[in-house]
């Protein structure tokens, strides 16, 4: 099971999320999982205000937001999760007497989170701090507001944590959408991957493109780090494409779209692909149905043309526009046109 330690996300953004330690140093080396039921959801803000009841939550997110009474949400909360408390919280402490105020924490230190996280650089509440150093659990501040260091650290967990999955093709950038292209080894892949560059769309990554879903309707593809920038071409070995063509040519990660499969055709099999829907389909991929294209390899096929086609007329769907649907309507008003016209 994939997971960072406490001290690892503060290393990594001691920085950008302008963090401190207060309390329970010693409790760095916890470790940050998902939890054994596959829930995703890792950071959450108590709320501790009785007459906030609303809970809002984001299904196959890393982020829970509650607002409803400290005392009587404790025992709802799953347990071993980030708490972030902002300055409505750190106030209603603040305001109970000191054995409630103790009560109150030791409650919330009995689910063993992972980590309390103190927003806006506030001062902890006395009894928090101390009761944090005996447990050692981590007690750490930021300089940012709930909702900026919510989504910063939804952003990290989400590609350090989630499942990640490897498929074997050339990830691409083609008109602003991630492609990934796919087919059997010599189909010719990587000299497409070629060809699409000069014509001025990005590599991502070759062979081993690294997936992982991020959010409930998203899939990021990314290059494992070994691979950064090379590509593979049958007759020239191992190129680095961003030496060759510029930094432009390559980019970091990208949104799967968009899956084109090249397969070697026959010409009795040409005649078997359907004349106005073509070769559509779908692949689940960590649980999201991702559109697949079958584009036939064949003699004097223009594969990077086909491509370009192909991904602009997905785009075209995604914005709600159905070629083949387009040209049935037309076709049926004509029909109907011409039945009317008859004497």
């Amino acid at each position: 099971m994939a997971h960072i330690t406490v001290n690892q996300l503060f290393e990594s953004h001691v920085k950008d999320l302008e963090l401190a330690w207060v309390a329970g140093q010693a409790g760095g080396d916890r470790k940050i999982t998902l939890d054994e039921t596959g829930n995703d959801s890792v950071v959450e803000v108590s709320g501790m205000v009785d007459d906030l009841e609303a809970t809002q939550t984001t299904d196959d997110a890393l982020v829970e937001f509650s607002n409803t009474s400290l005392i009587a949400h404790l025992s709802l909360i799953h347990p071993n999760k980030i708490q972030v408390l902002g300055k409505i919280e750190v106030q209603y402490l603040n305001e109970l007497r000191s054995i409630s105020k103790n009560d109150a924490v030791s409650n919330l230190l009995r689910l063993e989170p992972y980590l309390i996280v103190l927003t806006e650089n506030q001062e902890p509440p006395s009894s928090l701090a101390e009761l944090c150093e005996e447990s050692e659990t981590p007690l750490i501040s930021s300089k940012r507001s709930s909702n900026k260091l919510i989504g910063d650290l939804h952003y990290y967990l989400s590609n350090q944590l989630t499942q990640v999955i490897t498929l074997h093709g050339v990830y691409m950038e083609i008109d602003t959408i991630g492609v990934l292209l796919v087919g059997k080894s010599g189909v010719g892949k990587s000299e497409l991957a070629v060809e699409l560059i000069t014509r001025g769309h990005r590599m991502i990554a070759d062979d081993a493109p690294e997936f992982r879903r991020i959010a409930p309707d998203t899939i990021n593809g990314t290059c494992p780090k070994a691979l950064t920038n090379f590509l593979e071409v049958r007759g020239l070995g191992i190129i680095n494409v961003r030496e060759l063509f510029g930094a432009g040519a390559v980019k970091q990660h990208k949104f799967l779209r968009l899956i084109v499969r090249l397969e070697h055709y026959d010409s009795e099999r040409m005649k078997s692909i359907d004349r106005l829907e073509g070769s559509y389909n779908s692949v689940n991929i960590l649980g999201l149905e991702i559109p697949e294209i079958t584009l036939p390899v064949a003699p004097g096929r223009n594969l990077a043309v086909m491509v370009e086609c192909a991904t602009r007329n997905h785009i075209l769907r995604l914005s709600g526009y159905n070629s083949t649907d387009d040209f049935m309507k037309r076709q049926h008003l004509m029909m109907e046109k011409n039945i009317s016209d008859r004497p």
